[in-house]
């Protein structure tokens, strides 16, 4: 069962679609909103504190999916985006992922499996990139600064040139960075430099 506090947001001007699809998520158990208009969605006031999956159709009317995810994703950098078409092209395929950090391009007619698969994956993206989040937020400015460009693989010394700093003052920004984020590897500290604003 997912974490409660998680969350998808069905966007579809297809009413019947849009509901099928939220009913469908909501007997996985997963907390649901549906919605047939750009504006509904984002006048809605949900902000999820855990993951967060948007459900988007590619063509909305005078929006697309894409301007809609872009936007979506500007609000809230961890909402994952499933994007869903009646007309698939492989441009738009590569452009959904490649450009707008899509999770998934799915056809219509759904493969249900294949549809709950990319949402769980969506969550569960969200709710790993949410915590990262929250996890950089502690750090200072140029602790920020030595993330970046420790995940750039940058060496100490490099980042002390760069910045003009002492090797032994970067040393010590990479154990403030190691103890407020709990941050122990390479891999842990991109992951974390991606998810900073």
């Amino acid at each position: 069962m997912p974490p409660e506090q998680d969350v998808v947001f069905v966007v579809d001007d297809d009413a019947d679609l849009a509901e099928s699809l939220a009913r469908l998520l909501r007997r996985q158990g997963l907390r649901t909103h549906s919605f047939v208009t750009v504006d509904a969605f984002f006048a809605h006031p949900a902000r999820p504190r855990g993951g967060a999956c948007l459900l988007s159709d590619v063509m909305l009317g005078e929006v697309d999916g894409f301007q809609v995810a872009r936007r979506a994703r500007q609000a809230d950098p961890a909402l994952s985006v499933v994007f869903i078409t009646a007309w698939p092209k492989t441009t738009d395929a590569v452009d959904a992922i490649r450009r707008f950090g899509g999770i998934d391009y799915l056809e219509k007619p759904l493969d249900e499996a294949r549809l709950l698969a990319a949402v769980t994956e969506g969550l569960a993206w969200s709710r790993a990139r949410r915590q990262a989040s929250d996890r950089v937020a502690t750090l200072s400015g140029r602790e920020r600064q030595v993330l970046q460009m420790i995940a750039r693989g940058l060496s100490s010394k490099m980042v002390a040139l760069e910045l003009d700093l002492s090797a032994k003052t970067v040393e010590d920004h990479r154990t403030a960075i190691r103890a407020k984020t709990g941050a122990v590897s390479l891999p842990d500290l991109i992951v974390l430099a991606d998810a900073l604003p």
